[in-house]
């Protein structure tokens, strides 16, 4: 079994894991590279049926691309998909110009926790490719996250299955221990747990994957005509492209073997503030 193999086998055995274990189970689904891999483990995991819904916090400052992408697949693959949003924030006029961190406290903390909760603006995708309120408002106490530890730091603090406060307020101080391969499945009911079934790749191995299994990814991740492509999908006005002849996974894989910028190093709020990141998810972000 290659390291690719092992990488796939360890994270469908905490997929069914978290399956067996949890109810009320969602997959946050950011169309971005790494959850796109975690769906497709997905339904690997489940014999190509995902059993739980996708969840996508949508802040309406997405690449418009990243949209058409999300609902196109859903409904090729029968995806049960959910999108939250913070109406009140953007009803109040909410965006970067606020400051970016304001902005993604509100657009992305704020909407994901009520999303999750159930008090927020949930959305379900139909068959016909509408969106209508979601009938469900109950909560979503397990939640499959697609972080990887080696993108920011904040990220390679995490454990497999992570226990939330009441608040899905991340304490770095009290997380069980997972030695060995033994994950701490029994919590109390009604604990809000994160699950990370990616924690071990690369940002090289979310790309030989890609290539192996042959992904449909969005174009976005590709370059194109001016020579500039993302290598990190976020809010239109907060994510910049980087330099890049790369239009393959293959020849993105190259790239990035030489490469010494950042993989967030498009990303503003971190600009902005180096510890963005960790702030965001201490106070319950994904």
């Amino acid at each position: 079994m290659d390291h690719l193999a092992r990488l796939e086998s360890q994270s469908v055995y905490i997929l069914r894991e978290a399956y067996k274990s949890f109810k009320n189970l969602c997959m946050l689904w950011s169309i971005g590279k790494d959850s796109t891999v975690m769906l497709w483990l997905a339904r690997k995991a489940f014999f190509g049926h995902v059993p739980f819904p996708l969840v996508h916090i949508d802040t309406t400052y997405k690449v418009p691309k990243m949209i058409a992408y999300r609902d196109k697949l859903a409904l090729e693959w029968s995806l049960t998909m959910v999108v939250g949003k913070n109406e009140a924030a953007l009803a109040d006029g909410m965006n970067h110009t606020r400051g970016r961190l304001t902005c993604c406290a509100a657009l992305k903390t704020q909407a994901l926790k009520q999303t999750l909760d159930g008090t927020g603006a949930r959305y379900r995708l139909m068959p016909d490719g509408h969106y209508l309120p979601d009938p469900n408002r109950e909560p979503y106490t397990g939640v499959i996250v697609g972080a990887r530890g080696d993108e920011e730091g904040s990220r390679s603090k995490e454990r497999y299955f992570s226990p939330r406060g009441v608040d899905n307020n991340w304490d770095l101080d009290d997380q069980p221990p997972e030695l060995w391969n033994q994950f701490k499945t029994d919590f109390a009911p009604g604990t809000h747990i994160r699950i990370h079934p990616l924690l071990d790749w690369t940002e090289i191995n979310i790309w030989e994957y890609i290539e192996r299994e042959r992904i449909p990814m969005i174009d976005l991740y590709y370059a194109q005509a001016e020579g500039m492509r993302y290598r990190s999908l976020g809010c239109d006005p907060c994510t910049a492209k980087v330099r890049s002849t790369a239009c393959t996974p293959l020849q993105i894989i190259e790239e990035l073997r030489t490469t010494n910028v950042a993989e967030r190093s498009g990303r503003a709020q971190d600009q902005e503030d180096p510890h963005a990141m960790e702030k965001l998810r201490r106070d319950g972000y994904m």
